[in-house]
């Protein structure tokens, strides 16, 4: 079969065609655990009972009207997101780069102009799209892009003094990732995080949260910020939120939105009738302190047992993480690693070319982290004989 997609993913070997909780079935009918949630979207998993049985309802009834009209998912969504995020506006997106845009266009149009800079962390990654691009503090993705969006700085991740120095009275706002992702997995430092906060109130400037990745219950809280003590000014969620289905949000006050006149910004397929009650089905299950109680205990199961195989394989640099977000710092390349653990039934993601990053559905059990564990501890454990 000729791939006529952009050359732009180096694709592994397996065609999945079938999906059950945490395991994937290919087209050959073999079956492999996931530890990568299909980048962190399948938070509950695939083929979750109440997922299928919201779509399915939904779909047979109406799949689509424009953002011109009200419609009753949309409505629900946002209730339940008020109450889970303490925010009061919303805006519906397609995707997480698509919110990093929204909160562009909002940090610099809530200011009118007289502030239009944004700063942003070294190793940082919001996305591929202009906006997000520019935002993104790691220049492999900007080669052959320039010139970005005017308007950014990329100053050091858990660097207070140096992040105090890059402010200036056209600053409008700073944007984070309270846990650094794509760019490694490196969570920010708790006082850190605080700093800034406070900082941004003195300055007069706001905080976006970038918790595309970390929200939605993959640090053991509903949003990373619930950890770090603080309540960011405006929250970017995607990934997990529409349990499978394009769903992103961008989630303010009142005050701040109000930015937006009609006209300033608008989306065709942002806040689709199916993709809101995947997501109503999402905030039902994991909007639940017993269920995000138990994504801590099985992170601090899963981070007990990946200390003990760094003290067991001499490849491991550093374990980072929180909840279930974890980073496995190697000495070496991690793609091979991902073709070996792929061959073993288990599948994995990277972070760049050394951190093997696992995150697995939030309703992995601890035996089936035992599992996994054990294919890594073998493949790690093989590859440090040949050193």
């Amino acid at each position: 079969m000729e791939d006529r997609f952009f050359p732009i993913y180096k694709r592994f070997k397996p065609v999945f065609v079938r999906g059950e909780g945490v395991w994937l079935f290919d087209s050959n009918g073999n079956k492999y655990l996931d530890l990568s949630s299909g980048i962190g979207v399948n938070a509950l998993g695939h083929a979750h009972p109440h997922i299928v049985e919201k779509v399915k309802n939904q779909i047979e009834k109406l799949a689509h009207v424009s953002n011109l009209f009200y419609n009753l998912p949309q409505f629900e969504l946002l209730e339940r997101l008020a109450s889970l995020t303490k925010r009061e506006a919303f805006f519906l997106s397609n995707s997480g780069a698509e919110a990093v845009e929204v909160s562009i266009k909002l940090a610099r149009k809530f200011f009118q102009g007289k502030k239009w800079k944004i700063i942003s962390m070294q190793n940082s990654f919001h996305g591929r799209t202009y906006g997000a691009l520019s935002a993104t503090g790691q220049k492999k993705y900007h080669e052959g892009f320039e010139p970005l969006v005017p308007g950014f700085t990329y100053v050091p991740f858990n660097n207070i003094e140096v992040l105090e120095e890059a402010i200036d009275e056209e600053t409008c706002a700073i944007i984070l990732e309270p846990i650094q992702g794509e760019g490694g997995v490196y969570p920010a430092d708790k006082e850190y995080l605080k700093r800034v906060r406070g900082i941004t109130k003195e300055k007069g400037i706001l905080l976006i949260l970038d918790e595309i990745q970390t929200g939605i219950g993959r640090t053991g809280y509903f949003l990373a910020e619930e950890f770090y003590e603080i309540q960011a000014d405006i929250i970017l969620l995607a990934k997990a939120l529409g349990g499978g289905l394009p769903l992103g949000a961008v989630c303010t006050t009142k005050d701040i939105a109000s930015a937006m006149t009609p006209g300033s910004h608008g989306t065709t397929m942002g806040g689709n009738l199916v993709a809101c009650s995947a997501g109503i089905a999402v905030l039902d299950t994991i909007g639940n302190e017993k269920f995000l109680r138990g994504v801590r205990e099985k992170g601090s199961y899963l981070q007990g047992k990946l200390l003990e195989l760094r003290n067991e394989s001499p490849l491991i640099v550093d374990i980072r993480g929180r909840g279930l977000m974890w980073g496995i710092e190697l000495k070496i390349k991690v793609r091979d690693i991902l073709e070996e653990l792929i061959e073993k039934g288990v599948v994995a993601l990277s972070a760049g070319e050394n951190v093997l990053r696992l995150l697995p559905p939030l309703i992995i059990e601890k035996e089936e982290i035992d599992y996994g564990l054990s294919k890594i501890r073998e493949v790690l454990l093989k590859r440090s004989e040949n050193l």
